[in-house]
């Protein structure tokens, strides 16, 4: 599919999911959908029976994931866990599919690995968390390298694979954004996976800075996005504070690509920070080649850190990465770190 053609189709599925009223045509592809959500349904309630009858994992697995297709936030907020059970004393491993790589194997994933081998994710993880991690198409051979590869590990932490049939898990955490389940419909009329009645056998809802839970559930917790600074990605000048970028910008031209499911979030994080770019969404997982940078007349060329890692080899002195951080809110570690310690010791 051409990107051009993947923008189009991403833009048309944006308005069918989300928009308060998307309009006849689209309420008419939504109803000739219908069979196809049926289908997702049925396929859904198998998924969560075999679900239910894997073993309990050993070490623990956390799952991060959401029930809507696209990203709600999960890899800064599992970057952000992380990094916070290790300072309570936990010895945390992550595990990610690796999307868009060219393996697809369970491999030990490295700060300076290649992108093309890694997968975008899995090494921005990698990078920002120092932790160990491990990336596999099936999420389970990769916990399964990373337990062979640091025996030493309380817990694995999952990079989305809520529905991924074959991984054994502790806890589930799903995380909402502002987005919140949309139009309420299973995939294709809707963004859903899954129904959300599902999210009652679920453990936590996490929700993104002021998401409203879909319905409501016993345990909810909310963490935010912050940026933290702009970072050149060919390394060759000193990182500037997210709010000082503006300075370092001037009066000259500035574009932002996004190759992430939720551009829109990115170009309005940047627009927060006094900017004003021309904005590029170049769709989920999508490359920022090197004919098309060089193609791109701004002065300034600003990034997310996951676009940032795979096209660092061709990267030029415009470049740089906008480095976010999540932070959840206490009560949510505190209660993730004693039901760790109690799966731990169950």
């Amino acid at each position: 599919m051409s990107p051009a053609l993947r923008r189009g189709l991403e833009s048309l599925l944006q308005r069918l999911w989300y928009a308060g009223d998307p309009g006849l045509a689209l309420r008419a592809l939504r109803a000739g959908l219908a069979p196809l959500s049926a289908l997702t349904a049925a396929v859904a309630s198998g998924r969560r029976a075999r679900l239910r009858a894997l073993p309990a994992p050993r070490p623990p697995v956390v799952v991060v994931g959401n029930l809507v297709a696209g990203g709600a936030g999960k890899t800064p907020l599992v970057a952000a866990i992380a990094t916070a059970l290790l300072g309570k004393g936990l010895r945390p491993g992550i595990v990610a599919s690796g999307y868009g790589a060219v393996r697809s194997d369970a491999r030990l994933v490295r700060a300076g690995d290649d992108p093309a081998q890694a997968g975008d994710e899995p090494l921005l993880l990698a990078q920002t968390t120092g932790v160990p991690v491990a990336a596999a198409r099936r999420r389970a051979e990769a916990v399964a390298l990373l337990g062979s590869a640091h025996p030493e590990l309380d817990l694995v932490i999952s990079d989305d694979g809520l529905q991924h049939a074959g991984l054994a898990r502790s806890v589930e955490l799903v995380v909402f954004d502002e987005r919140g389940a949309g139009n309420g419909r299973l995939l294709p009329a809707g963004p859903l996976r899954a129904p959300l009645a599902q999210l009652a056998s679920m453990d936590a809802l996490v929700l993104n800075g002021d998401a409203a839970a879909p319905i409501p559930h016993p345990r909810q917790y909310r963490f935010r996005v912050e940026p933290v600074r702009f970072v050149a990605v060919d390394a060759s000048a000193a990182p500037v504070a997210a709010v000082d970028f503006a300075q370092r910008v001037g009066g000259r031209s500035l574009v932002a690509v996004a190759g992430t499911a939720a551009p829109q979030r990115f170009f309005d994080a940047l627009r927060g920070l006094g900017l004003r770019p021309r904005c590029i969404a170049l769709g989920d997982h999508a490359t920022l080649r090197p004919a098309a940078l060089a193609a791109l007349p701004e002065a300034f060329v600003v990034m997310t850190g996951k676009d940032a890692v795979k096209c660092a080899a061709w990267a030029d002195d415009r470049c740089w990465a906008l480095e976010v951080r999540a932070v959840p809110e206490p009560d949510f570690i505190d209660w993730l770190t004693e039901t760790i310690r109690g799966r731990t010791l169950a």
